[in-house]
């Protein structure tokens, strides 16, 4: 199953450059990265990401990221993948810009 991670451009730049990150402010004081699923990032990009652009949308297959993800309830009584250990760069299998257009984000059709 992939699950997504959404990241400002300087937090993937800052991925790229070290090969992993402690995530972004939110997921350092909660402890752990926060990430979800296809059916969840929308929702996701809507309430925390409202109109922002310079997005990245990084993709990780979630059986890859071991033990150290686990699923959570969260928003609205739904499980949410968090992982309890640093993001590494070489577990994202794929990444696209998350452009907006008229202040909605713009995901890709196979999502």
């Amino acid at each position: 199953m992939r699950i997504y991670k959404i990241l400002r451009a300087d937090e993937w730049a800052a991925l790229e450059a070290a090969g992993e990150t402690a995530g972004a402010p939110v997921d350092v004081a909660d402890g752990f990265i926060h990430f979800s699923t296809a059916e969840q990032v929308a929702g996701t990009a809507a309430r925390h990401f409202a109109g922002e652009d310079g997005l990245i949308l990084a993709a990780f297959e979630a059986d890859a990221l071991g033990p150290a993800l686990k699923w959570e309830v969260s928003r609205g009584g739904a499980l949410f993948p968090h992982l309890y250990a640093p993001l590494r760069r070489a577990d994202v299998i794929w990444h696209a810009p998350l452009p907006v257009s008229d202040g909605a984000h713009l995901f890709p059709e196979d999502l």
